[in-house]
């Protein structure tokens, strides 16, 4: 995966808006308002920071060695996942979703 289909995968969920909120080069992927996905454009290998359930990114990070505790993130609630190839494509756009859920799933919850 390279970074324009990572970007053009979370611009395609719903209601996604991208933003560079912080500086030129990090690529902030929001919904309602919260951030989802942070992706660093200078990084080489490229990397995107994903919100994640903390019981599944503890796993998620003994079984991967290119998904990591969230860089400058809560290093509970954030992985950092580095695409260097060794994890399949699906496996990734399954951790956006799951990011983009638990924005979405927050918004849900405030409203009732």
């Amino acid at each position: 995966m390279n970074i324009e289909e990572l970007r053009n995968y979370c611009k395609s969920k719903t209601g996604a808006a991208e933003s560079f909120p912080f500086d030129n080069e990090t690529l902030v992927f929001k919904a309602n308002g919260k951030m989802f996905a942070l992706i660093g454009l200078e990084h080489n290998p490229l990397s995107v920071n994903l919100k994640c359930d903390p019981e599944k990114a503890i796993e998620l990070r003994e079984k991967h060695s290119s998904i990591l505790p969230g860089y400058h993130m809560s290093k509970k609630h954030w992985n950092t996942v580095i695409i260097d190839g060794s994890l399949s494509i699906k496996l990734i756009k399954e951790l956006i979703d799951h990011s983009y859920q638990l924005v979405i799933a927050t918004k849900k919850k405030l409203k009732k």
